[in-house]
């Protein structure tokens, strides 16, 4: 693994719907929302919005602001109706382009699903790890379990199915596919990913600071490593 120190325009900037519109928003417990999404997209949008507010001291910096796939939870509200109210009004602007922590990740491209991954994607089985370490990858949200990032990137034609019936265990390290997403499996645990390769570098460790590896904005790629 090989830590990058961060750098502006590592990503093009996206231009922010010009009507805001969150689709939903629901309580989730005494002192928090969750606030549904259409889109990826508008889940980062809405995220990074959350954080410059926060830096700018429009939001409390003790409000935990946690993006999934199609929902943003904020979590310790003091008010959570009148939050839910205001969520509903904000317009986020442009996002910049994220300053997050890049790192370089060595992979073994192994994995017992290339053969159906190389079909999918109309390649030779021994052309999927270079073609995926080809690729720029991106934090998107934490989930599933502690360190578990969920890795944007894939072309669209690269999307993958899941399993139809899950693994009932996946060991750790292993790196998986499914839909647009590439994730790391932290320990070992239940899965029903298509598993391309694995990667010895521990994603989530409870004696480090922080314990998670990866965090949302984060710039990620693959290396290969040769047997």
């Amino acid at each position: 693994m090989r830590l990058l120190s961060p750098g502006p325009g590592s990503r093009a900037e996206k231009i922010a719907p010009t009507v805001w519109l969150v689709v939903n928003v629901r309580p989730a417990g005494t002192r928090a929302l969750l606030a549904e999404l259409a889109s990826l997209g508008d889940v980062q949008a809405l995220y990074d919005e959350a954080r410059r507010r926060q830096q700018a001291g429009l939001l409390s910096a003790g409000v935990e602001v946690v993006p999934a796939a199609r929902t943003v939870l904020f979590d310790h509200l003091d008010d959570a109706a009148a939050f839910a109210a205001e969520l509903r009004t904000w317009a986020p602007g442009p996002s910049a382009p994220r300053a997050g922590t890049r790192v370089e990740l060595p992979v073994v491209y192994d994995g017992p699903d290339l053969g159906a991954v190389a079909e999918l994607w109309g390649i030779r089985p021994d052309e999927v790890g270079d073609a995926h370490a080809s690729l720029d990858h991106e934090v998107a949200f934490i989930g599933f379990s502690p360190g578990f990032a969920y890795l944007t990137g894939l072309p669209d034609a690269w999307r993958v199915p899941r399993l139809d019936r899950p693994r009932p265990a996946v060991p750790a390290g292993s790196v998986g596919l499914a839909d647009e997403f590439t994730g790391i499996y932290p320990r070992r645990s239940p899965g029903g990913w298509l598993l391309i390769g694995r990667c010895a570098v521990a994603m989530w460790d409870p004696e480090r600071v922080p314990p998670s590896l990866l965090a949302p904005g984060d710039a990620v790629r693959f290396v290969a490593v040769r047997r």
